[in-house]
């Protein structure tokens, strides 16, 4: 097993950069593409065995945002493209992004949710594949929306002429995935995601050798700006297989030479489930976008024969503010690591920064930061102290730097007065030998206001009953701590990119509202 605390490198402050690499400052997505050779494989396509060069890549995004352009989408109109990963989802994101502004969305929606953020995003095209997506199409009809499919618009690519984006052009809008509420609509400018892509590759050295394997799907900023633009900017290559198999992970990593990949915990647990391939050409590991316990991530250095570094990200940040960086520097399990894409600091409830070591809201500010959320001013006052974007994470920066998480301000459970981070119970039933994952949550309770219950999946070849599992929180926790309930379910619900919202895990689970 490689050590978790290597050999250490100068600590980064709290409002440090920590950066290994130089590149090129690009300001648009163009720009970030056109970085590279054009004769290199930008992208593979493990399902098909076909490889497509930088120069082909360009080509293909230019005549689609020409025909885009041709199409009547003009500078901040909304494409909104539901397309599984592949060559056709970054282009179209990329053109997208050129001639207005792409909204990706889940392919997997259903047709009320594919009506509510056509209309949210305002689209005026829908991206599709020619076959399939009955219910996106449905929805677009019943809004009026034209629905075009990839080969369509590089068809006809010489229809319109693309401009050149500006850096304060909105490139792409997401929704936030929040527990409560209607999601609120994050405007990501060019800068924001040309600022992302350099400082993701320059907290992992990324270079033109490096092979990525896109696992997370490419509607969300994880899959786009980690997997895939930081990947491009250095001028490596991104393996894109349709869909995440677990089955076909070793094959794909040795037949590709793939150097590194990001995902989400859940997916690092599937293939930890395989128990086969080997170390093979992996130079690291990413995990980000949920809670990486120390357990797993022991586990992953043990397989992998790698460096696992746990990194910390969000839509509204350009996807990453933190991580743990590269041996020889100081990776902590349990940490996020330093500030790597935003300056990071600890404020009080009233917007006072507070000392190291002290708990408090986690609070980002830089150039992937943005400003406001769209057409929404009163959301826009919640989430800012001053310069400082509020991330609504509980945590700690420690003397190093490293940024501790533990927990949603909204999650944290309110028994009596006391309040208890789930993620703390959710690390501690990780350590029992049976459980695979688990999720803690607070549910209502008349006397105290809020209860601590625990939700477990065990592991295929271990068993255990609910009385053991309480049993063994009762010896490691105070009494105010310890679950008073533990589900042994089959799943824990998550969210399409494999997050778990404690809300609506616990609305699902025992009926409470979210």
């Amino acid at each position: 097993m490689l050590p978790i605390l290597s050999q250490s490198a100068p600590a980064c402050s709290k409002m440090v950069f920590c950066y290994v690499a130089k590149m090129s400052d690009p300001r648009t997505l163009l720009e970030v593409l056109d970085a590279a050779d054009g004769r290199r494989s930008a992208i593979i396509l493990p399902d098909s065995g076909r490889r497509v060069t930088y120069d082909a890549l360009r080509r293909q995004v230019r005549a689609m945002a020409n025909a885009l352009r041709g199409a009547g989408i003009s500078g901040g109109d909304r494409v909104a493209i539901a397309l599984p990963n592949g060559l056709e989802a970054v282009a179209a994101f990329l053109a997208a992004s050129v001639a207005g502004t792409a909204a990706p969305l889940n392919p997997g929606y259903k047709f009320e949710e594919f009506c509510f953020y056509l209309e949210d995003t305002r689209a005026k095209i829908l991206i599709a594949p020619p076959e399939d997506l009955g219910e996106a199409r449905r929805a677009a009809v019943q809004s009026g929306i034209p629905v075009l499919h990839p080969e369509m618009l590089a068809a006809e690519g010489g229809a319109g002429s693309a401009h050149e984006p500006s850096p304060d052009d909105i490139a792409l809008v997401l929704h936030t995935s929040g527990s409560t509420g209607r999601p609120k609509r994050v405007p990501l400018r060019h800068r924001n995601l040309a600022a992302s892509a350099r400082a993701i590759a320059q907290t992992y050295s990324l270079g033109p050798e490096d092979v990525s394997l896109c696992l997370m799907p490419l509607f969300h900023v994880h899959g786009l700006m980690a997997s895939t633009m930081a990947t491009l900017l250095t001028g490596g290559t991104v393996v894109i297989p349709t869909r995440f198999n677990p089955l076909a992970f070793w094959r794909t990593v040795r037949d590709h030479g793939v150097t590194w990949y990001s995902a989400v915990p859940s997916i690092h647990q599937l293939i930890l489930t395989r128990k086969a391939g080997g170390p093979g050409s992996l130079r690291f590991v990413r995990s980000c976008s949920a809670a990486l316990s120390p357990d797993l991530m022991r586990r992953m250095e043990e397989y992998f024969e790698a460096p696992v570094l746990e990194a910390y990200g969000m839509t509204e940040a350009s996807h990453q503010m933190a991580s743990n960086p590269l041996p020889p520097a100081v990776r902590k399990a349990g940490s996020v690591g330093p500030g790597a894409g935003a300056r990071i600091s600890i404020f009080d409830e009233t917007g006072i920064e507070l000392p190291t070591g002290q708990a408090g809201e986690v609070c980002i500010e830089g150039s992937g930061v943005i400003r406001e959320y769209e057409s929404n001013p009163e959301a826009t006052a919640r989430s800012f102290f001053g310069e400082w974007f509020r991330t609504g994470d509980q945590g700690i920066l420690d003397e190093d730097g490293y940024l501790h998480l533990t927990g949603r301000l909204k999650e944290l459970i309110n028994r009596g007065g006391e309040k208890i981070s789930p993620r703390e119970i959710d690390e501690l039933l990780l350590t029992h030998p049976a459980v695979a994952e688990a999720v803690c949550f607070g549910v209502p309770h008349p006397t105290w206001g809020e209860e601590v219950e625990a939700a477990v999946v065990l592991r295929p070849d271990l068993a255990t009953v609910e009385a053991d599992l309480l049993r063994f929180c009762g010896e490691r926790l105070a009494d105010f701590k310890r679950p008073k309930k533990i589900r042994i379910v089959r799943s824990i619900p998550r969210t399409a990119t494999g997050k778990i919202q404690r809300l609506n895990v616990a609305a699902a689970l025992t009926g409470a509202s979210a």
